[in-house]
């Protein structure tokens, strides 16, 4: 058992004490993060005159061969060590002697531990972001294609008013474009580091916590070194942005779940994203939707386990907070999957155009419009709402639309109608009239895509 700690011990760790206390199989992947922060912390060490610059190009020299020998499959990562960090220390020591004892000098496992998880998430957020990019980039690609695609817009999941697909998957680009922005916003609260606050009360070494800060690419370095040892919301902050995510996500595939089904048709999936029945030989399954659907729980469970972890933890650092990482590296992998494998499946999916609009056109949604016209021929609006009921019951009766009925049988609800009717209730026109900004007019769509495609070239 590879352990930093051991002076103080004459026993040895009982062998499932020692098993629930390691963490090797998980921390592992923070490898390259754990790396790099000794790189910066012995850099800064020589730069204070506590090591020599012949220790500190040793150690770095030792650090950068642990870590390509490890990639290159020439070092393995073996359970005798407690965690990540013992293995690079133990490693380094075996490799260049006493010069590599000295790598711990001004730090604490906690604080180390600390900085590797925010470098880690921290880049994870950048990953993140960057798939939340591409999504926007294809759903950016869609609503240019289908500005004229008319469909059914829902409320109640029962039909409303006449929208395009383009206007529809605006919806979701602006949900995903806040998601985009709480990266960014958590980015930057988390961006300051932690190194050199030790234990939890800082070190008497002259350490240069801004120097160190900077090499590492920090705003600058934390304020409070308890804090700085204990600190978890960011994991929580992450953790819930990535909750929300996974909620955007699963409601679009409700959706697309329900428009693949037979009743709506709205859909065709590629059947790189959907599976067959093991027994119905004329299923074609929406298997990736409802997966991402059914992930969006898993990833709830992990912010949840980490607020509950957190909730009554006093200060400073306590054990308990090695819990952060197998719940946050699996809801990071889970999230990123997900975002791949969804903007893969809406990518080549196949929007039944024809169907949408037939759908609007027999789900009534131009029954407001309807009720508009009899308001500019001088009806009162609640009056023209009772007679458009009227129509639409009818209308169910006879088993036909409001634009197949005839003058004659418009009349005889009201009076009033005339032959522009037609023209006034067409879905073209019902949707075209909607110019205020954010409807689903082509006017205003035109300007919000407009906005998107500036937003989508900034950096």
């Amino acid at each position: 058992m590879a352990q930093l700690w051991g002076g103080r011990f004459t026993g040895q760790t009982d062998r499932l004490a020692y098993r629930f206390n390691a963490s090797l199989s998980f921390d592992q992947r923070l490898l390259e993060e754990d790396i790099q922060g000794s790189i910066a912390h012995v850099s800064m060490l020589a730069k204070q005159e506590i090591l020599t610059k012949e220790e500190k190009e040793r150690i770095i020299e030792g650090l950068t061969g642990i870590l390509e020998d490890t990639k290159q499959g020439r070092l393995a990562i073996t359970e005798e060590y407690e965690d990540i960090h013992s293995f690079v220390e133990a490693n380094l020591i075996q490799r260049i002697g006493d010069a590599g004892k000295k790598l711990h000098t001004g730090r604490s496992r906690n604080d180390q531990v600390a900085l590797d998880m925010r470098l880690y998430i921290r880049h994870q957020v950048d990953r993140t972001d960057g798939l939340l990019k591409t999504l926007l980039q294809t759903l950016y690609r869609l609503m240019e294609q289908h500005l004229d695609t008319y469909m059914p817009g829902f409320t109640h999941l029962q039909k409303a008013q006449p929208v395009t697909l383009s206007h529809h998957l605006g919806a979701y680009f602006e949900m995903f474009r806040r998601d985009r922005q709480r990266m960014a916003d958590l980015r930057r609260r988390m961006n300051y580091c932690p190194l050199g606050a030790g234990a939890l009360a800082g070190t008497t070494y002259p350490l240069d916590r801004d120097y160190t800060a900077r090499l590492l690419g920090f705003l600058g370095p934390t304020q409070n070194s308890m804090d700085s040892v204990s600190d978890r919301d960011y994991v929580i902050e992450f953790l819930a942005a990535l909750s929300t995510v996974m909620m955007h996500l699963s409601r679009f595939c409700e959706e697309i779940i329900l428009w693949n089904s037979n009743e709506y048709g709205f859909v065709e999936l590629d059947d790189a994203y959907s599976t067959g029945s093991s027994i119905m030989p004329q299923k074609k399954n929406p298997d990736i939707a409802e997966l991402i659907r059914g992930k969006t729980g898993r990833v709830y469970g992990a912010l949840m386990g980490m607020l509950t972890t957190m909730k009554a933890i006093p200060l400073a650092y306590n054990k308990d907070m090695q819990e952060d990482k197998e719940q946050t590296f699996d809801a990071i992998d889970t999230v990123q999957d997900c975002l791949t494998l969804f903007n893969g499946m809406l990518s080549t999916m196949r929007f039944c155009k024809d169907v949408m609009e037939k759908s609007a056109m027999r789900g009534f949604t131009n029954a407001t419009d309807a009720a508009d016209y009899l308001v500019g021929k001088g009806v009162p609006f609640r009056d023209a709402h009772r007679i458009i009921g009227e129509l639409v019951l009818y209308c169910i009766g006879q088993k036909k639309s409001i634009e197949e009925c005839s003058l004659e049988e418009l009349k005889k609800i009201c009076p009033v109608f005339e032959k522009d009717v037609y023209e006034a209730i067409c879905l073209k026109t019902c949707v075209e009239k909607r110019l205020t900004i954010g409807a689903p007019g082509q006017k205003a769509m035109k300007a919000a895509l407009a906005c998107y495609r500036e937003y989508l070239q900034e950096e």
